[in-house]
């Protein structure tokens, strides 16, 4: 877990669509709250002792607040539940300070926002940072429907609506997105953001990649890698390097449990190969990539990894723990 938390109370909460809840969360003691940026997410300790990352999506030059908003997910690990059904106002939570994987590449000159459902949170935040220092951008945001999409009439007052493109899965087909015709013609200087389910974002950066487009240029976050045990999954070893102890991982196990039951503590978060905070340093043996933190360069380089979710390739790895 996290050393530092801040004490934050629900101000607001408040429906934003179908199954999408939105919280606005203020110090306790009235304080402003540490500054973020766009694109930045925080940690919420939620009741039951689950650890889950939300993003910001209010304005980053605000500090008196931090708004989330959290889709209400039949698939999830129980973390949307909790917060859609036990979270309310008035009550207090403990957060981490804000943190950002998913910066704007302020250099860029031009931006292409891409949001798919409740991946608006941090793509809302950018586009009205990119408002405020006026700079060049577009946004698309795809939902299951109209009724489902997050902040309409925010982003109707806030003067985004000539930059913003809604696309709707219920909709003819001629009014939905062409990812192919959209991403086809790559330039120098313009940066894409990408940002919502796991197949949406592949299908956007694997479309990006075969149009040509530079990995510089691509950015992403993913709210989660599947961290579910799959068949071909075998038993393998890790060794603590300073001490040389032994460790068996189960198939069904993550090494950071296998390590924790016996002994060795490693600092996480998520546990989801997002956040990064367990990232580990290899000595030896070949890890299977599973997260979603490190770009593909640091994976391919098979130094580092996050035991959260990442396994073996190799009969043992060998930690820098």
């Amino acid at each position: 877990m996290l050393n530092a938390t801040l004490t934050v109370r629900v101000a607001q909460k408040n429906t934003e669509a179908v199954d999408i809840d939105s919280f606005e969360l203020v110090a306790v003691d009235g304080q402003p709250l540490p500054a973020f940026s766009a694109g930045s997410h925080v940690d919420v300790h939620l009741p039951g002792g689950l650890l889950r990352q939300y993003s910001l999506c209010n304005s980053s030059g605000e500090n008196h607040r931090y708004q989330i908003a959290v889709l209400k997910d039949a698939n999830s690990r129980g973390g949307s539940k909790v917060m859609h059904e036990q979270v309310n106002v008035g009550d207090e939570l403990q957060i981490s300070a804000p943190k950002n994987h998913f910066m704007l590449a302020h250099e860029a000159q031009r931006h292409v926002l891409l949001a798919g459902g409740i991946g608006v949170t941090p793509i809302l935040c950018m586009a009205e940072r990119l408002t405020a220092t006026r700079a060049d951008f577009e946004m698309h945001y795809c939902t299951r429907s109209a009724e489902r999409t997050a902040f309409r009439d925010r982003i109707a007052d806030t003067g985004l609506a000539d930059k913003v493109t809604f696309y709707f899965d219920d909709a003819v087909p001629e009014k939905k997105l062409d990812m192919a015709k959209l991403l086809a013609k790559p330039e120098a200087g313009v940066h894409l953001y990408v940002c919502g389910p796991k197949g949406f974002m592949n299908a956007v950066l694997e479309t990006a990649r075969s149009s040509g487009w530079n990995e510089a240029q691509l950015h992403c976050e993913f709210f989660g890698a599947d961290v579910s045990p799959v068949a071909t999954d075998e038993t393998f070893e890790v060794q603590v390097a300073s001490s040389g102890q032994i460790v068996t991982v189960g198939k069904e196990q993550t090494i950071l449990d296998a390590l924790a039951a016996a002994g060795v503590e490693i600092l996480s978060s998520c546990e989801q190969g997002v956040c990064g905070t367990c990232l580990t340093r290899l000595i030896e043996g070949v890890p299977d990539h599973r997260d979603m933190y490190l770009t593909p360069e640091e994976q391919a380089a098979n130094d580092q990894f996050l035991p959260c979710c990442s396994r073996s390739k190799s009969a043992r790895l060998v930690l820098d723990i």
